[in-house]
């Protein structure tokens, strides 16, 4: 799934290639928006909440409306150069299609595709945490939404994006890991709550402007992680095997030993 870094690399791709521009065409290939004529709207800028894309526009009339999109597991934006060959991933994934005189972006796979005037994009993203990659980053709001339900595992309160947005599967695994908590810790016994925040942010922030993620300071492939993808590999710490399992809907990757449990925490399985 894609991670608010990634995301917000997405947003700025699409800020370069349309940000200012009016645009000549576009093409909605979902039955919601399938007669929305955006022709002759200009495209004022592209924004990411969390793991959510905010394109906002400007109607010929003045009027301000926001094109909001969700990536979720495979979703993407592709910018294309005029009569570019489109080569992001099969046709029949478009969903939307913009066209500048300068700039085709495509978005493959979307969704929770909506138009809403923006100043209704609360309604869309109101709900969200403190963005890590945020110009509002508030580290003690989320510090304090997380704390709020501490019977909770530490490893399903860092994906729920509304104790703080942009975290996804990678980035908990490696977070934890780093940390040297196991991810079936309740938040309420996980020692130094706003380090692991403040890592979280950190890597997040580290990641920005490169498409490669890495949380071991290595861009060489199959080195970029401690944990994550790494089921039945020697943890880089301690030697011992990494493990996976299910942690509520998503896999998780930790290492037994570096990671030991807590007390009176029910073992994973």
């Amino acid at each position: 799934m894609p991670e608010g870094d990634t995301v917000w690399n997405t947003a700025r791709v699409l800020h370069r290639a349309l940000a200012g521009a009016r645009l000549t065409g576009s093409d909605f290939r979902v039955p919601q928006l399938a007669t929305t004529d955006l022709t002759g709207w200009t495209v004022r800028e592209s924004a990411s909440r969390g793991k959510h894309l905010l394109l906002r526009l400007t109607t010929p009339d003045d009027a301000r409306w926001t094109l909001h999109s969700h990536l979720r597991m495979d979703g993407a934006w592709r910018a294309y150069a005029p009569g570019e060959r489109w080569s992001g991933r099969p046709a029949h994934l478009i969903r939307v299609v913009l066209r500048t005189p300068g700039a085709v972006a495509v978005g493959y796979h979307l969704h929770e595709l909506a138009l809403v005037p923006t100043g209704e994009e609360d309604g869309l993203v109101g709900h969200l945490g403190p963005d890590l990659l945020g110009p509002d980053w508030d580290p003690t709001e989320a510090v304090q939404r997380l704390a709020a339900h501490p019977e909770q595992s530490i490893g399903e309160a860092l994906l729920d994006q509304r104790n703080l947005a942009g975290v996804g599967n990678l980035y908990k695994c490696e977070v934890l890991f780093l940390r040297g908590v196991s991810p079936w810790t309740p938040v309420g016994a996980v020692p130094d709550l706003p380090a692991t925040v403040a890592l979280a942010q950190r890597l997040l922030a580290a990641n920005r402007g490169r498409w490669t993620q890495s949380t071991t300071g290595s861009l060489h492939r199959g080195q970029t992680s401690y944990v994550y993808g790494r089921r039945a590999q020697p943890c880089r710490r301690c030697g011992t095997a990494i493990r996976k399992e299910e942690l509520g809907e998503r896999v998780t990757y930790w290492c037994p030993v570096c990671q030991p449990e807590q007390p009176d925490t029910p073992p994973p399985g």
